[in-house]
């Protein structure tokens, strides 16, 4: 096992009804800013469960975060607190309002240009202001950890930021208010998950049995409960469960004292900024590619996966390995999650423009080998097609 440090300070209200329990997290004499996306909190009811809790306190809103979340849309939030000398913030919503949320915090406290946060990934913040989280989609982990994706629409980037100063102070999560969410973001929010326990899993062996075992299980359960969700929506159990899933899969927990891989990621950016797509639906086009171009360096890992999460132990390795891949695929496509270029109207000509935006962003060398290079990409994107 390798070296870390794990620190994770952020206080977690779990269940029914918890959100009646927001007047108890927020301070009395805080100037709060409420942030969200398209409105759908006003139309389930959240948004009215949340005024009512914080009664007596002075509460502005801010809407339209985007699901891919904007600088220019965050900076004019930054604006308004700054403006009204707001000193909490609330994210209600999915990671991307929880991502967005973050940048305000930081931005509203940094002197010079927001941008340079981005420009620095994060490394620059030396405050923000304190916020908290009310989660109404499971899926990248946002409302427990301290990292964020931001996407400036002018420069065709989203970049990524972290920082210690901007863990939520609580996340609040009600499995019952995932209940009305669209088919396609229940399946986007598992694929999502899935993919962050392979980032960090789906590397080379450490001798860490205990992260390796959490993350078998995160992945057990995503595949089995999945499913189940779209079959069952108003299922609170199953609910439940992918909802913590999603929240383990990223809070730093299975990821101390493992290699990190991302590099699915970093591909899955760029798809994003260049032609808007979901970052879910990124990440079921590039990962089985990247597992069949990197195969070799993830063998011991690919052979693991095989007989722990899919229970492929016998036969030749080649073979077990290619079962597992497309067990992985074949299970985003269950989700509702299309795993191939062509399924959203790109292909082959795309793929120079991707490698372009990869070159300008200085990903180049990616992966837990930082063995990805622009060629590989190039290979994966081609499998990918």
């Amino acid at each position: 096992m390798l070296n870390f440090d794990f620190y994770n300070p952020t206080n977690i209200l779990f269940g029914k009804g918890r959100i009646a329990d927001l007047g108890k997290v927020v301070p009395v004499n805080a100037r709060v800013l409420v942030l969200y996306g398209g409105g759908s909190i006003k139309s389930n009811g959240v948004f009215d469960e949340v005024m009512t809790a914080l009664a007596g306190r002075s509460v502005h809103e801010f809407s339209g975060i985007e699901p891919n979340p904007s600088y220019e849309t965050l900076m004019q939030a930054v604006e308004l607190v700054r403006r009204e000398k707001l000193d909490f913030l609330l994210a209600v919503g999915g990671g991307s309002v929880i991502d967005g949320t973050k940048f305000v915090a930081a931005a509203a406290c940094f002197d010079g240009d927001p941008w340079a946060i981005l420009e620095k990934r994060g490394r620059n913040i030396t405050q923000a202001l304190p916020f908290g989280a009310i989660l109404t989609l499971p899926a990248t982990g946002s409302e427990m950890n301290d990292g964020s994706v931001i996407t400036r629409k002018a420069l065709q980037a989203k970049m990524a930021f972290s920082s210690r100063l901007v863990f939520p102070k609580f996340s609040i999560l009600d499995p019952s208010k995932t209940f009305t969410l669209p088919a396609r973001q229940v399946g986007n929010g598992v694929v999502d998950a899935f993919a962050h326990v392979m980032e960090q899993y789906m590397t080379y062996p450490v001798n860490s049995p205990v992260q390796d075992r959490f993350a078998e299980g995160l992945l057990q359960t995503l595949i089995e409960e999945g499913p189940k969700a779209l079959a069952n929506p108003q299922d609170y159990d199953v609910r439940a469960n992918i909802m913590w899933c999603a929240t383990l899969a990223l809070n730093g927990l299975i990821g101390a004292g493992v290699p990190q891989d991302w590099a699915t990621h970093m591909v899955g950016h760029e798809l994003t900024a260049l032609y808007g797509l979901d970052h879910a639906q990124t990440l079921a086009i590039v990962l089985p590619g990247m597992l069949r171009v990197r195969k070799e360096g993830k063998r011991a890992k690919l052979l693991q996966y095989a007989a722990r999460v899919w229970n492929i132990s016998e036969g030749d390795e080649d073979v077990r390995i290619e079962q597992a891949i497309q067990r992985t695929q074949d299970f985003f496509e269950q989700m509702g999650v299309k795993t191939r270029l062509s399924d959203y109207q790109l292909g082959a000509q795309n793929i120079e423009a991707i490698l372009k935006h990869l070159e300008s962003h200085r990903m180049v060398t990616l992966g837990e080998q930082r063995d990805v290079t622009l060629e590989v990409s190039r290979k994966v994107l081609e499998l990918s097609v």
